[in-house]
């Protein structure tokens, strides 16, 4: 009998893979069911870009293998980019790595420093694939509690005596959408080097409703010893189903990464690097984020009326494409509070113990629909 491999017995389907079949199964029945629970921008990208991209893909060399690292063009334009929005200097020849997403490079970076038994530090609520990743490894995972009243910042203090040797961090946050300040940042940073910890923060959500100023790790002086950065493309350009990505730290660093990521792929499609290119140097005009945030707060007033009616608690400072709202019921259970509502209304919303034990009693809500499905949505609840 040919068994799998017992490392993949500590994880199971990716939560949305399953509950996408369920919806695609209900929905081959003859049931309508409106999706406010995964996060998948359903906009354009900037103008041009998809025109960018389908003229690179008539070139004689665009379906070659393309270099592990990138294009030349794609690097400068990632450090630029940085330069721009976040103020950071970086080194297009030994600073950057491009991804097919961000998410892949969760898993390069684990398998870069993550030996069998090693602790590894993860929000509790936070992104699922930290903790799966960390399972398929065989390290030790080591959760630090994030909640409401601390504003979903870690108690730093409760690490003190920490063995890890990676941190993961994410802000603004997913799934709260809590964002940080640079002093928290800064205190964080300075753990890390302090118990000679990888710091890898996730930033995918910079752009999208935060009233703050972007902020990277490299914001705070003397990060890059210890820290690497993740970004995408998917949230800010609309681009998800492009997988752009990247990882952004000193050179030592992505020269070991890079050992694991060229034995994974042959590096990206040539006009998607360049439909990349035209993404990242649109930023210089900041209309293209005060219409996507404009869209955002239309699509955010309706599920906050809607949180409202069913008597859901949520903080409005807070940032990202998700609204994270509290069970006020007397059953507390998200994960029944979700497939009650689906059954009632027809409508998917994530239970929030999906992104760990701090997150029962919460459900998230996501605003990748159009106005006029949210609409429906709140029509069906209120009716």
């Amino acid at each position: 009998m040919i068994v799998a491999a017992k490392r993949t017995y500590q994880i199971s389907e990716y939560f949305f893979s399953e509950k996408m079949k369920e919806i695609h199964n209900l929905e081959k029945s003859g049931i309508k069911i409106i999706n406010l629970g995964i996060g998948n921008p359903d906009l354009i990208p900037p103008y041009g870009v998809i025109r960018k991209m389908k003229k690179a893909s008539e070139l004689k060399h665009a379906n070659t293998y393309q270099s592990y690292i990138g294009i030349e063009t794609l690097r400068n334009a990632i450090s630029n980019w940085y330069k721009k929005v976040y103020q950071v200097d970086v080194d297009p020849k030994n600073e950057i790595l491009p991804l097919m997403g961000s998410k892949e490079g969760i898993m390069h970076i684990s398998m870069s420093y993550l030996d069998k038994g090693d602790e590894v530090l993860i929000p509790d609520p936070g992104y699922p694939t930290y903790s799966s990743v960390s399972k398929l490894l065989e390290a030790k995972i080591i959760y630090y509690d994030l909640d409401e009243y601390g504003n979903w910042i870690p108690i730093l203090e409760n690490l003190s005596r920490t063995k890890a040797k990676i941190m993961w961090i994410n802000y603004p946050h997913m799934p709260t959408g809590a964002t940080i300040s640079f002093k928290e940042l800064e205190k964080i940073v300075l753990f890390a080097k302090k118990n000679c910890v990888l710091l890898v923060h996730d930033n995918p959500y910079s752009f999208i409703l935060n009233k703050e100023r972007p902020l990277s790790i490299f914001n705070v002086k003397g990060a890059k010893d210890i820290a690497l950065e993740l970004n995408s493309l998917s949230k800010s350009y609309n681009m998800p189903g492009w997988r752009v990505g990247m990882i952004i730290g000193k050179k030592e660093f992505i020269k070991n990464i890079l050992r694991i990521k060229s034995q994974m792929d042959s590096g990206m499609y040539y006009p998607i690097q360049i439909g990349a290119i035209e993404a990242l140097n649109h930023d210089h005009d900041s209309k293209w984020f005060e219409k996507l945030n404009t869209e955002y707060i239309k699509r955010r007033k309706i599920i906050w009326e809607i949180c409202d009616y069913l008597n859901l608690k949520y903080a409005k400072k807070s940032s990202g494409i998700f609204v994270w709202a509290k069970i006020t019921d007397a059953d507390k259970n998200d994960s029944m509070w979700s497939e009650k509502f689906l059954k009632t209304y027809h409508i998917f919303v994530t239970p929030g113990r999906v992104f760990g034990n701090n997150g029962k009693g919460y459900v998230r809500f996501s605003m990748c629909c159009p106005v006029k499905i949210l609409e429906q949505a709140k029509n069906r609840i209120f009716s």
